[in-house]
């Protein structure tokens, strides 16, 4: 089976390619069945490695992709000149460079200025936010927020993720309007809105157009890893790239 690519759906020039892969079509034997792009979730590293040449091959990217080693932390870097590759979100003006976030529930964020001179990828879960990941991105990216253009990869859907009293006091603490995401659940606890909690921020910083993919991770198990939902799972990838 060929590995499924969902092109993203948003208004930006056409030299801006992007989108997100599902766990489909690679050689990754259960429980990481069976495109797992992650190299740190216990999976056989020959076959994350034959998973990733897949991707390089059928995309036709224009290089391997910049992978990041992702710790829900608010630090973005510029590439290709940061080496120091611990960071959460990533920023480039070069064409050819293949930006890359890893998710199994938390939001893939993607922008791009309408004028496609600038790109960003963004792993966005709740810790990352309320710590401004996205604030940060924005900030390097240095455009006017009216002038970018954002897309949300699948990711957790509200009816799925269940948080406790800590998750949404901390993002009531960092995050205004954040209230508005969490709903009380009939066992005492909050069902959150990962996307809802996204385009306040993002609204709020004055971005305008923000589409979405609407898949959730966790209802599709088909289709999606989902780390809430089986644990010991792989990783999907979520690219952006300006052709040249």
């Amino acid at each position: 089976m060929a590995a499924e690519w969902l092109a993203a759906g948003w208004p930006v020039p056409g030299r801006v390619r992007a989108g997100t892969t599902t766990r489909s079509g690679g050689d990754s034997q259960p429980p990481f069945d069976s495109f797992n792009l992650a190299q740190h979730v216990g999976d056989d590293p020959d076959a994350v490695k034959r998973n990733r040449a897949a991707l390089l091959r059928n995309l036709r990217l224009p290089a391997a992709p910049q992978w990041l080693e992702q710790t829900h932390s608010n630090r973005v870097i510029y590439l290709p000149q940061d080496t120091d590759r611990r960071a959460d979100a990533a920023v480039t003006t070069r064409a050819g460079v293949v930006l890359a976030i890893l998710t199994a529930d938390c939001v893939p964020v993607l922008l791009c200025d309408r004028g496609a001179t600038c790109i960003a990828a963004v792993h966005a879960g709740w810790r990352g936010l309320v710590s401004g990941i996205l604030e940060n991105t924005l900030e390097v990216l240095d455009h006017a927020p009216a002038n970018l253009v954002a897309w949300l990869g699948p990711h957790i859907s509200a009816a799925a993720y269940e948080v406790g009293d800590d998750v949404r006091e901390a993002c009531l603490a960092h995050l205004p309007d954040a209230a508005a995401a969490f709903s009380p659940n009939p066992r005492g606890r909050w069902q959150c809105s990962l996307d809802k909690l996204i385009h306040r921020s993002l609204q709020r910083a004055g971005v305008q157009r923000i589409d979405s993919a609407g898949h959730c991770t966790f209802s599709e198990p088909d289709r999606f890893y989902s780390y809430r939902r089986e644990a010991r799972t792989g990783r999907m990838a979520t690219l952006i790239w300006m052709d040249r």
